[in-house]
This record gives C-alpha cells, sequence and structure tokens, in this order.
C-alpha cells in the first residue's frame, strides 16, 4: 500500500468515527445547519485529499538539471548591517508589545487564559503561531530541501482530528472550565491519574521549549556564528521578560504580530523564488518531479518515511498538540464562547495551516530548484540551505524582515510553551501539592517565578539536542517517544464511557513503561515497524531514542491502547454521575455540567448550539 492509500485509509478512519460521534450528538446532519457544517467537514478533507492526490499521480514535465556555474561563494556572515537592524528592531517591538499589555494580568485567570475576552479571529492567528515555531522554518526548510513538497505531510493530517476535536473534546474543555488537562484526569478520575498525567505533560512541554531554543541557537549559529548556546539563551531572555510580565495576554497580542509576520515572510521567500526564475512555470520545471510528491515512499528512508511520519505526526503529535498541549488548550479557554474557539479552529486547519505550510517549507522547495538549475551549489550542507536561499533571494533589509520573522516563530513557540509549563506546574503541582490555600497573588507570584524557571530549563536541554544529526530528527524522536501513552488515556477517557481509573493508570505507566524498553532495546518495535527501516544503531540511551524514532509512535500507540482497553474490560465501570459532562456527549449535558463545575461560568449564545461551526 502506498502513502498516499495508507494515509487516508486509517486517517479517513479517524475523520468518519469523529463524524458519527457529531452526529449522534445533533452536530452534523442531512438538513440545515447540521448540512452546512458536514460540507464543511467533507469538503476540507476533499480539498486536501484531491491536491495530495494529484502532486502524488499526475505527469509532469521536468526540466534537465544543470550543472553549478560555480559563480556562488559563500560568506561567513549572512546579511548586512541593516538586516540586523532590522532584527534588532523587531525585538524591541514585541518587548513593548509584550510589556504594554501585561498590565492586564492581576490574577491567574488573566495570566494563564487573559480573562476570556478574545474573538475567533485573534484565536486563530495564535493558534497559528502556536503551531508555526522557529523550529518549523529550519526543520521543514531543511526537509522541504532534501525531499520536496513530501514536507507538508505533518500539516495535512490535522483534518482527520476535527471532528473529534469541534464536537468531543471542545465542548467538555470549555463547559468544565478545567484549568489544565492534568485536571481534567482528576475530574473523570482521581489524583493518582492526574499525578500520572501531569509528569508526561511536564516532560513533552519542557522538551519542547528545549528544541525551540536548540532550534534558535542553530540559526544564529548559521548566520553569524554565534556559539548555539550564547544564542540560545540570548533569546530566552527576551521571551521569558515579556511572558512572565504578562502572562497568556502578553502571549496572544504578540502572537498577533508575529503570526502576520511569520506568514507574510515565509509567501515572500516564496515570490521572490518564482521572481527568481521568471514565473511558475519555469520554478516548478525546475523542482524535480520526486521533490513534487506529497509523500515519500511508505517504507522509505529512515529518516523520513511516509509510513513513520504518519505514525509519528499523524497519529501521535497532532492528536497530542490539538487535545493535550497546555499551550493551545490555553488558546482555545482564552476564547470568548466555544463557537469563537470553534471558528478559530476551521478557519486555521482549512486556510492558515496550508499558507504555514508553504511558509516553512517554500523556502526548501527554492533551493532545491536553484540547485536543479544550476544556481546555487549541491555542496551546501542541508541545514545551512533555509538560511543561504533567504539571503540569495532577499535584497539588504529584506533578509532582515525574513529572519525576523524566524525569530518570530521561535517566540510564539516558546511563550505558548512556557505560559502552559507555567499553568501545569501551579495548577497541577503547587496549588494541589504544595499550598492548597494560596490566594490569586501568591498564585500569581509563583506562576511568574515558574515562568523563568522553565526557560532555564529549556536552556540546559540544549546540549541534549545537539546530539542528534538534525532538527528534524530530534523533535520526531522526543515527540514519538513521550506523546502516545498519554494521547490513548484521552482519546478513551473522552470517548469510551466505559474506560475505567484502573485502565487510565495502567495505560499511562505501562505505555512509558513500554517506551523506555523499546529506548534500551530498540528491537522490540521491529513487528510495528511495516518495513520502515531502523537507522544506524549508536550507543547510549540516545542511540536508543534515535533507532526507530518514527515507528516508537506507532509501537507506543498500539500498546498503550492494548493496556487500556484489556484492563478497562476486568475492572468496573465509573459511575454515570461522575461521568457526566467529562465524556462525548450531547450539549444539554454539557451545559448542566458547566453549571455544576464552574459555578454558572459565562457561556457564549452559539455554546450549546448543536450543529454550529
Amino acid at each position: 500500500m502506498d502513502s498516499f492509500t495508507y494515509q487516508y485509509a486509517i486517517g479517513g478512519a479517524v475523520f468518519v468515527v469523529g463524524l458519527i460521534y457529531a452526529a449522534r450528538q445533533g452536530y452534523v446532519g442531512l438538513r440545515g445547519r447540521g448540512l452546512a457544517t458536514l460540507a464543511v467537514m467533507i469538503g476540507g478533507m476533499a480539498l486536501f485529499a484531491g491536491v495530495q492526490a494529484y502532486l502524488q499521480y499526475a505527469p509532469m514535465e521536468t526540466a534537465p538539471a544543470i550543472p553549478h556555474d560555480g559563480t556562488f561563494q559563500r560568506k561567513h556572515v549572512l546579511g548586512t548591517w541593516l538586516d540586523f537592524a532590522v532584527i534588532g528592531g523587531y525585538f524591541g517591538c514585541i518587548l513593548l508589545v509584550g510589556t504594554v499589555f501585561s498590565r492586564g494580568a492581576k490574577n491567574v485567570n488573566d495570566f494563564f487564559f487573559a480573562g476570556r475576552r478574545f474573538g475567533w479571529v485573534m484565536i486563530a492567528f495564535s493558534l497559528i503561531s502556536n503551531t508555526v515555531g522557529s523550529y518549523s522554518f529550519v526543520k521543514y526548510g531543511e526537509v522541504g530541501y532534501v525531499w520536496g513538497l513530501s514536507s507538508t505531510q505533518a500539516y495535512f493530517n490535522d483534518w482527520f482530528w476535527l471532528p473529534l476535536l469541534l464536537f468531543g473534546w471542545l465542548p467538555i474543555l470549555y463547559f468544565s472550565r478545567i484549568t489544565s488537562i492534568p485536571e481534567y484526569f482528576e475530574r473523570r478520575f482521581d489524583r493518582s491519574v492526574r499525578l500520572c498525567a501531569t509528569l508526561i505533560l511536564l516532560v513533552y512541554l519542557i522538551g519542547y521549549v528545549g528544541i525551540n531554543l536548540f532550534t534558535m541557537g542553530k540559526a544564529l549559529n548559521a548566520l553569524v556564528g554565534w556559539p548555539i548556546m550564547a544564542a540560545s539563551i540570548g533569546v530566552a531572555c527576551v521571551t521569558a521578560i515579556y511572558v512572565t510580565a504578562g502572562g497568556q495576554t502578553s502571549v496572544i497580542m504578540t502572537d498577533l504580530f508575529q503570526g502576520i509576520l511569520l506568514l507574510g515572510a515565509g509567501l515572500l521567500i516564496l515570490y521572490m523564488g518564482v521572481r527568481h526564475f521568471g514565473g511558475w512555470d519555469a520554478f516548478w520545471t525546475h523542482l524535480p518531479r520526486e521533490h513534487r510528491l506529497a509523500f515519500p515512499a511508505a517504507g522509505g528512508d529512515a529518516s523520513f518515511s511516509g509510513t513513520g511520519v504518519f505514525w509519528q505526526d499523524g497519529m501521535a503529535n497532532t492528536p497530542f498538540f490539538y487535545f493535550l498541549n497546555q499551550g493551545m488548550v490555553m488558546r482555545f479557554m482564552s476564547a470568548r464562547t466555544i463557537g469563537d474557539a470553534r471558528k478559530a479552529t476551521v478557519v486555521q486547519m482549512l486556510i492558515l495551516m496550508p499558507l504555514a505550510a508553504c511558509v516553512v517549507g517554500s523556502v526548501g522547495w527554492v533551493g532545491r530548484a536553484l540547485v536543479h538549475s544550476g544556481v546555487l551549489p549541491s555542496t551546501i550542507a542541508n541545514g545551512d540551505m533555509v538560511f543561504i536561499t533567504s539571503e540569495f533571494l532577499s535584497q539588504s533589509g529584506v533578509f532582515g524582515l525574513v529572519m525576523a520573522a524566524l525569530t518570530a516563530a521561535l517566540m510564539s513557540s516558546v511563550d505558548s510553551l512556557v505560559t502552559g509549563v507555567t499553568a501545569v506546574a501551579i495548577n497541577d503541582v503547587y496549588r494541589p501539592y504544595v499550598r492548597p490555600q494560596a490566594q490569586d497573588r501568591e498564585l500569581l507570584t509563583a506562576a511568574r517565578f515558574t515562568s523563568v524557571s522553565v526557560t532555564l530549563v529549556g536552556i540546559a536541554l540544549v546540549p541534549v539536542y545537539m546530539q542528534f544529526n538534525s532538527i528534524y530528527e530530534a523533535h520526531a524522536a522526543m515527540t514519538a517517544a513521550v506523546t502516545p501513552p498519554l494521547v490513548v488515556a484521552l482519546m478513551l477517557s473522552v470517548f469510551w464511557k466505559r474506560f475505567t481509573k484502573a485502565a487510565a493508570v495502567y495505560t499511562l505507566i505501562g505505555g512509558i513503561a513500554a517506551v523506555t524498553i523499546s529506548l534500551i532495546w530498540p528491537a522490540v518495535i521491529e513487528p510495528f515497524a511495516q518495513g520502515v527501516p531502523g537507522g544506524v544503531h549508536r550507543e547510549g540511551v540516545f542511540g536508543g531514542l534515535e533507532q526507530h524514532k518514527f515507528m516508537r509512535a506507532c509501537f507506543g500507540v498500539v500498546v498503550s491502547g492494548a493496556i487500556g482497553v484489556g484492563v478497562t474490560l476486568f475492572t468496573r465501570p465509573e459511575s454515570a454521575q461522575r461521568l457526566r459532562g467529562l465524556v462525548w456527549g450531547r450539549g444539554d449535558d454539557q451545559v448542566i455540567a458547566a453549571g455544576q463545575n464552574a459555578s454558572g461560568a459565562a457561556m457564549g449564545s452559539s455554546a450549546s448550539s448543536p450543529g454550529s461551526v
């Protein structure tokens, strides 16, 4: 089975299950608003499937490759004084915007959820800024150069999960007014499950902070030769200032500014590349046919496999990112109504995510076309091509704008991750275990102290990621190892009423234990590898982490799922009263739960209306 068929067979099944849940709740149907919602869901999926099928199977003309003309010479320092002035000015603007809006953070509700006052436009741009990080630019730019348009595969897995997210998880999240993901597990089960979820979630979020700081360190190292650690520390300090001061309000307001900049700069690079070739047709034909495929081969290379990317990203990281990433959850919870949260999510996946795919991958595509046409030499290191291509195409000042956009992507990811870790630390560690009687003023002080501490831990992780061959491999290895148990536990908790407390504990602990065993003995993943090579073996724990770095996600999902289902069938179900409002159900159940769990928290007019996207 080829990659296209494989992805849409499994991902399509997830999508259909979500539509069935939505239909049973009255959100989709064959009449009125339900029909319109169904058309949006199916139309979005069909659009992406059609584009990917064209790229994968259509015959295309390719221009002959031209040897390098020998005129290009790489400079030691990329950019001019004007470029660095633009980057410096950008840092100043971000600090100004972030600190100006920090004055509204007077309590923990303001700090973590921005007073729940933002409309769908602000939330949509904040979501895309959180999705597209600096690691995305460098990581997917490098993948785009090596593999071409298949670098976008990870950006078109989201639609498989959209119905489950919009009509299953968001109502629970919004109406229950939970402040963190682990809090949901305590309400659904008890404190022991919450503690397990807290530890896993903190490992994931802090690991993500380290990856983003590592990426920016590599970027500045390639640009000006600064040591990776020194560059990482500098950017971390700037981010920590406005996040510590203003929390989520500062994050969302700076994300709006940064989101517009990063989308515009990425599309500008694509435009300048096409203009360099004299038009789209010339650029397109100088992109080799294998670089115009939507998916790499199903087995493929150990460093980039169609099957491996699907499991690591589509089946593990995507649901974790939207359902469990505290930074994303805090953005959903900052919306005025659930209707705003839903609109923002649909706009992001249907409009902003395709733009983001072009933004983060296009510089690599243009770089490959420039090599194919003989303009740039093929001897340039893959990791440097993003920066060299950007400077080659840009005039003085414009290159600084592009690099400022890369910095914007970094900071928009790091700031949300820092606030996410802080929310979990305060709501799931400090308040329940350290100071249960703490008031808002003390909690706000603790939150600001924690945000600084998280930034320091992220810096300490940079040397760990420096041991990997590329940012893409480091990111894939981390997410495939951490995400599966928590993803399986949440999905079964939300969408299977029979799922029990004992099963949740065994799923989390057993899943992590299985993944840990696979780090020590990677051979246990072989039965799940489906033809994807394991890669070069290295000694030590990080050697195990690199081995089967993609298909470890498949191994973790299957093992965790088997544990969860098996234990559930041999344990007593939870009481119906305990489940109400915490598992999928009709909108009126969620409204009742809101009254019980949030003491009459305000709900928008569209919040409880079935069928409203």
